[in-house]
């Protein structure tokens, strides 16, 4: 029989499998934010008739003692984000992670398992853009294809809103998300879910871009009230208008969010 430290630990596993969406990185002219691996998205969209993959993977840890046993959970998810230029101003991206999760009590696996989270499908629309400022809206929607029994998705339909601005100060751009997301589940989680976030790049040689990133979102574990928070450091560099690379580093701010992850990928540009 499960124990219930077995229980709150699927349960840990199940809230830190999250969608992993991928800023889109803009390529529309005369502006060049910064996208991967910031967390924090901005108002950039790809152009009409365009179309960007970004393939990337993230590889965490986390580790505590409960209970006077020390637990430690490790995983890798791959996630791969397509999006779609409909026209000038707005984007349909779909995005496609798989998980790979392990836990352990005092170096006991006791959790180990992967598949396929809950594929997202969303449209960003810029509806205001004016001397290097922008504002967008990026409404999205979950589906359930992942296995909530395992920890992988929530079991239902989910939907939320972001509100996304961005402004150029070259050779600095800075951005800023508010969000918020129904949480349909059949978990006990929280429904109602608030995040933000604010972001920042520097350019100090065309095409590379060092970035910083910071955010918090509401638990969605209905007995804890600490927001999981979340610092990042990286860079991307453009080998070309087609092929980006990105690298970075995102540190928990506290125990509700993993205790480091490594980041890394490649966007395509088409």
């Amino acid at each position: 029989m499960e124990s219930r430290l077995d229980k709150k630990l699927h349960a840990y596993v199940k809230s830190k499998v999250t969608l992993f969406l991928a800023a889109a990185m803009l390529i529309a002219p005369s502006v060049s934010f910064a996208a991967r691996p910031l967390v924090t998205d901005d108002t950039g969209t790809v152009g009409k008739g365009n179309t960007q993959i970004e393939l990337g993977v993230e590889i965490f840890s986390w580790k505590d003692t409960v209970e006077d046993v020390r637990v430690k959970e490790t995983g890798t998810e791959a996630s791969g984000v397509f999006t779609y230029g409909v026209s000038e101003t707005v984007d349909l991206v779909a995005g496609f992670p798989y998980v790979w999760s392990k836990a352990k009590e005092d170096g006991e696996t006791v959790f180990s398992d992967n598949g396929l989270n809950d594929i997202s499908l969303e449209a960003k629309w810029r509806f205001f853009e004016k001397n290097g400022f922008g504002m967008a809206l990026k409404p999205g929607v979950t589906f359930p294809t992942g296995n909530e029994e395992k920890g992988f998705g929530t079991g239902r339909v989910t939907y939320g809103l972001t509100f996304i601005a961005s402004k150029e100060l070259e050779p600095f751009a800075f951005h800023f998300n508010a969000g918020y997301a129904r949480n349909e589940n059949k978990l006990d989680e929280r429904k109602d879910l608030w995040s933000a976030s604010l972001a920042a790049s520097y350019e100090p040689i065309k095409g590379l871009n060092i970035v910083g990133d910071i955010g918090f979102e509401r638990n969605a574990d209905p007995t804890v009230q600490t927001a999981p928070a979340f610092a990042l450091i990286g860079a991307n560099y453009a080998v070309n208008d087609h092929v980006t690379f990105d690298a970075g580093i995102k540190f928990g701010l506290n125990k509700q969010e993993v205790d480091h992850a490594i980041i890394a990928g490649v966007t395509l540009n088409f």
